[in-house]
């Protein structure tokens, strides 16, 4: 008998490859000017420390480091990756509206 994975298994898993493939981007000339272009102070890989926050994961409130990413990138930040397919689930999540919430920053609005 085969189990399934779980749904915050399967998020977490979304999560970790979209900000992999990010970086993997980031590293491409053409990525990097783009992309300061969009927004300089914006850098989604700086919110690493929310991955498990934004997948359901872990007990709680988000992490201190992950708040403070959080306010330093803004609320818009990840806005500017709401249509990348492999980001736009974590972008419109309910969990990643509260963590938002938790860590009282304003919940973007994209």
């Amino acid at each position: 008998m085969t189990t399934r994975p779980s749904f915050s298994s399967v998020v977490a898993a979304i999560a970790v490859a979209a900000l992999l493939s990010l970086l993997l981007l980031q590293a491409t000339p053409a990525a990097a000017s783009a992309r300061a272009a969009k927004k300089a102070s914006c850098d989604l890989m700086q919110l690493s420390p929310c991955v498990s926050a934004f997948a359901g994961e872990g007990q709680g409130a988000p992490s201190s480091a992950c708040c403070a990413k959080l306010k330093a990138q803004g609320s818009s930040c990840l806005c500017l990756y709401k249509d990348d397919p492999k980001v736009k689930r974590i972008v419109s999540s309910n969990r990643t509206k509260r963590v938002f919430t938790a860590c009282k920053v304003p919940a973007p609005n994209c």
